[in-house]
């Protein structure tokens, strides 16, 4: 309702002598509308446009007030429409019983023309203040969802950047970024099933987890080009210069997470995925030597998304493998490079990886395309 337009009243009472005298009463300020039994109140009060406000008898044959109160209060179309009981009835016991059921306000009979008009305007502003809060809190609902959506829209376009930022340097890479995070998300959600990992692998930390994922090579941006391009084997020596990039990309995002005012989730997984995604579940893993359990979740699940798409890709010092050797030497990892569930999960799920696959396959063709093996999961 607008503070251009008439409010519109309903009034409800079986005695024609009451609906005379409450609609004389009211005409003049308001469009009135009128029913002479419980019934047919409830009928108006369902036909769009609704009332603004309804005066409701509780002494009626049929559905006497009350019901009609309980049936309009039942229906979502009508349940927000203040209503006044008017009734003959005296005495605290009805009026609290009145307002106790819902009623925004009780007038006792015979009507007091002034004051039934003092208390139907003050109903109808509170109504009208309702509403403006009501719209308001949903343009703040709507403006809190569309900043949250643009930050996490800027946290993704910061993420890609700065992993494109390390592609820059390795570019035969490609979409690898969107592979692994793909593949990341394929394994957080076969592995949160599992009753060990289902208090780890809640929906916002796949979410974050998968956010995090493009980040794991950042560190590359430090290695030189000389070993980062280089087309053959790495000398021991160049081999432990590029082994740390993993502490060279956990220190990067330490840093940037130090100059944000509160903790970051993602920031903290990003930095576990850049860290100890070369761990091995032997313990034979670089940089730190983790093993098993004691290697976090988030860089288990990187580790064999991040070796898979290394296999079936193209490399400056490798051509790719195909999906059926890479699954085998993926399975030959169990339990030594990888952790033994994850494996798992791959095994089961491989179609959906080939797919993911062959759907974000570098322009050129850089992978090889579907394999039979593929179909059978």
């Amino acid at each position: 309702m607008s503070d251009r337009e008439r409010a519109s009243i309903l009034i409800v009472d079986d005695s024609p002598e009451n609906l005379t005298i409450l609609g004389e009463t009211l005409q003049p300020y308001y469009d009135v509308k009128a029913a002479n039994s419980g019934e047919r109140g409830m009928q108006i009060a369902r036909r769009a446009p609704h009332p603004d406000l309804i005066l409701l008898d509780l002494m009626m044959p049929g559905a006497d007030g009350y019901e009609v109160f309980e049936n309009l209060q039942a229906d979502p179309a009508t349940r927000s429409i203040p209503v006044i009981f008017v009734t003959g009835m005296n005495g605290v016991d009805a009026e609290l019983r009145g307002l106790e059921s819902g009623a925004v306000d009780y007038i006792v009979k015979p009507i007091v023309p002034q004051l039934l008009l003092a208390r139907v305007r003050t109903q109808l502003e509170l109504k009208t203040a309702r509403e403006r809060l009501l719209g308001q809190n949903a343009e703040l609902e709507a403006e809190v969802v569309r900043r949250v959506a643009q930050n996490e829209m800027i946290q993704e376009v910061a993420i890609r950047a700065l992993a494109h930022l390390a592609e820059t340097r390795d570019p035969e890479t490609g979409n690898h970024i969107l592979r692994t995070q793909e593949y990341v998300r394929h394994i957080a959600n076969g592995l949160k099933v599992l009753p060990h990992f289902a208090g780890i692998l809640t929906e916002n930390y796949i979410q974050m987890l998968v956010r995090s994922a493009p980040l794991h090579d950042i560190g590359k941006v430090g290695i030189p080009d000389h070993i980062l391009l280089k087309p053959g084997p790495l000398s021991p020596a160049e081999w432990e210069v590029m082994k740390t990039h993993a502490r060279l990309g956990r220190d990067a995002i330490d840093l940037a997470e130090r100059d944000t005012s509160q903790p970051v989730d993602f920031l903290d997984l990003a930095k576990e995925i850049a860290h100890w995604h070369h761990e091995r579940w032997d313990g034979t893993g670089y940089p730190d030597g983790l093993a098993g359990d004691s290697i976090p979740v988030s860089a288990r699940i990187m580790a064999l998304a991040d070796v898979f798409d290394a296999l079936i890709s193209r490399r400056v010092y490798k051509e790719p493998l195909s999906y059926a050797t890479s699954r085998q030497l993926i399975a030959l990892g169990r339990e030594r490079h990888f952790d033994p569930d994850v494996v798992d999960v791959f095994l089961d799920h491989f179609g959906d990886f080939c797919t993911i696959a062959d759907r974000l396959r570098e322009p050129e063709g850089e992978l090889y395309g579907r394999e039979a093996v593929c179909a059978q999961g």
